[in-house]
């Protein structure tokens, strides 16, 4: 099939490489043409891995190719599939500007029953708002898809090429049908829904899971509080499988471009439907409080931060990302950097997006040797495996003192009590001190 993908972000990106890769013409449309220009050169602009490699061999092939031209773009294709952003508004609500300005872009350039597929997360009703657009703008008749993506930052082509599901949300028979047989090389479950109930499967899954995450993290708090260990609490919750292991991993709460930005677009549209959704309020709230909780231990143990070195390793929101949107890395750092302290972070390759976000409030070193050097205390703030596997012992003998907070229980019992001297405050758990009584 002949296929044109609207945006190059994440989603966009990744889905237009996966298309190509199982055998259709993928034109991926973007107005950057300094992100063109490196994609026509096999060079992704994103830290995604596995990424890369299929650009370059799907682009040297000739069935992945990128134009900043909507009429190139557009002009042979049977299915257009938007993924241009919806970033959060002011107001917690979804800016569909983007969406918009696609919508308007497309219009006059559909061939004859083109089908247009919206991909970018939008509130329920959008589809039908993109349609009225696009009607409004041509005579050429179309059809409408809703088709949500599930990716994870980190992980996009694995979720892309081995989906747990395709959601299919169609009012005409003809249009699911062939978006369903352009997956079918992939050979994942399909689940066929009506336009509205494709759009709420996006949101209301996004919103489960970081309902997830905060309930975790407030067992975890009255673990710390009563004398439980939250690893064994999750592990005998989650062997249960009605609740499940996935997500119940304890820590400084979520971040990223989804999870944020989707609950309270949720949130938002529960409120504009008179439904006070207030499980989501506090699924929020219970985020905002432990993105601080490293912060508030340190100040309670440190008494207080000003001219305290602080090493924070990770930056990024989660590993295997160099995404710092809502990251946990970014309140700590500004609370951290109001308390006159001094702030040394390291991050394996988040470190030139936080530099554009935190600027020179902070310093950025090149190791964790760097960081950690006649430190005050370590925040562990992302679990990279880079960090999991440090050897404690000579983290703790670089430090001015061994204080470690570690905001996502990267270490086991073993590693830290190989340490001659250590204080350990993790999340959910007993603290550890060793050789300082």
């Amino acid at each position: 099939m002949k296929i044109a993908v609207l945006g190059t972000g994440y989603v966009g990106l990744s889905t237009g490489v996966c298309l190509s890769e199982i055998g259709h013409h993928v034109m991926c449309i973007d107005i950057d043409e300094q992100k063109i220009n490196k994609l026509r050169q096999g060079i992704s602009p994103i830290y995604e891995p596995g990424l890369e490699s299929l650009l370059s061999k799907n682009n040297a092939a000739g069935t992945l190719q990128f134009t900043t031209s909507h009429q190139e773009g557009i002009k042979n294709a049977e299915i257009i599939i938007i993924a241009v952003g919806t970033p959060q508004g002011d107001d917690g609500s979804a800016d569909l500007s983007f969406l918009v300005q696609a919508a308007k872009d497309i219009s006059p350039l559909l061939k004859h029953d083109a089908i247009v597929v919206i991909k970018s997360t939008v509130p329920v009703g959008t589809n039908d708002l993109v349609k009225s657009i696009i009607s409004s703008h041509t005579n050429t008749p179309f059809k409408m898809v809703s088709n949500p993506e599930f990716l994870r930052q980190g992980s996009a082509i694995k979720d892309t090429m081995k989906a747990d599901r395709i959601i299919i949300g169609a009012e005409d028979s003809a249009a699911a049908l062939k978006i369903k047989e352009m997956y079918r090389p992939l050979n994942v479950p399909i689940l066929m829904t009506n336009v509205r109930s494709a759009e709420m499967i996006k949101y209301a899954s996004n919103a489960f899971l970081a309902t997830k995450i905060s309930f975790i993290n407030e067992v975890a708090n009255l673990c710390e509080a009563v004398g439980a260990n939250i690893i064994d609490v999750a592990n005998g919750m989650g062997k249960d499988k009605r609740i499940g292991e996935a997500f119940l991993q304890a820590g400084i709460g979520y971040g990223g471009s989804c999870f944020p930005k989707d609950v309270k677009a949720l949130l938002h549209t529960a409120g504009l439907h008179g439904v006070n959704f207030s499980l989501l309020k506090e699924t929020i709230a219970i985020n905002d409080a432990q993105q601080k909780l490293l912060f508030t231990k340190a100040r309670i143990r440190l008494n207080q931060l000003k001219d305290k070195k602080i090493a924070m390793l990770g930056l990024s929101f989660k590993p295997e990302t160099d995404d710092m949107r809502e990251a946990p890395s970014i309140k700590i750092a500004r609370l951290l950097s109001q308390e006159k302290a001094k702030v040394v972070a390291y991050d394996p390759v988040a470190k030139e997006n936080a530099r554009r976000i935190l600027g020179d409030t902070i310093e950025y070193a090149r190791s964790v040797g760097e960081a950690v050097e006649n430190a005050d205390a370590v925040f562990i703030v992302t679990e990279w495996s880079e960090f999991k596997q440090l050897d404690l012992s000579e983290v703790t003998k670089q430090m001015k003192q061994p204080i470690i907070f570690d905001g996502r229980n990267c270490f086991n019992e073993d590693q830290i009590r190989a340490c001659s001297k250590i204080e350990y405050y993790p999340v959910g758990k007993p603290s550890i001190v060793i050789g300082l009584e």
